[in-house]
């Protein structure tokens, strides 16, 4: 896996280098600012970028916008968005281009190492994974929409885990149910959200974080 790291911080950017070769996996290049990113992601070609949403020079929405340009130029980029707190406009705006190969973490998640491991290859996969305090913040904001109170609490429970890019079977082993009962769950999900229910997983997260999206937008 051929990685670029955007981080203006000199110390979590060389940590997270450090951690990552130690996983033998391969950082090709890091950068501190947005044109260093760019410049590193049409020298090497990467599968992957880990990009900081605040970077100079105003360490507002930088980040953001060169990870946009950095999927313009390679479609294919796997994203992995990491921030120092949930700034919902910001998770929007990603989600806005897609889940497939995209990921949206707080920085506190790095320090949890299996759970930055697992979000970084969920994403290098094709996958979505948003972290939990987003896909949370997110469902505050859109619960007084209708459709989403017609769920029981069990299904939001896995409708926030779905959110977050798990498959079933990790759904399953997270509220210690069968996976039978996690695929009734979802198609009582899908029925009362008035959304298709799809056999692809990837098509199916879609599916929930656009409606969480619009939602959001709504209010």
């Amino acid at each position: 896996m051929r990685i670029v790291i955007a981080e203006d911080d000199l110390l979590l950017r060389e940590g997270m280098t450090l951690l990552l070769r130690a996983e033998s996996l391969d950082v090709v290049a890091t950068a501190g600012d947005p044109g260093g990113f760019l410049a590193a992601i049409d020298a090497h070609r990467p599968e992957v970028a880990i990009v900081d949403v605040r970077m100079p020079p105003t360490h507002t929405d930088e980040g953001i916008a060169a990870a946009v340009e950095a999927r313009r130029r390679q479609p294919e980029l796997a994203v992995l968005v990491l921030s120092a707190y949930v700034e919902q406009a910001f998770a929007t705006d990603l989600l806005a281009q897609g889940s497939s190969r995209l990921g949206y973490l707080l920085k506190e998640r790095v320090g949890r190492v299996e759970e930055f491991l697992d979000a970084l290859r969920r994403v290098a996969g094709g996958g979505t994974a948003i972290d939990p305090e987003v896909v949370a913040q997110l469902m505050t904001k859109t619960r007084p929409d209708p459709r989403l109170t017609r769920l029981s609490a069990r299904e939001r429970e896995v409708l926030a885990l779905m959110a977050e890019g798990l498959g079933n079977g990790v759904i399953a082993e997270r509220l210690f149910v069968t996976d039978g009962a996690v695929h009734k769950h979802i198609r009582s999900i899908f029925a009362k959200l008035d959304l298709a229910p799809a056999d692809r997983a990837d098509r199916r997260v879609t599916a929930v974080l656009r409606y969480l999206e619009e939602a959001q937008r709504r209010h």
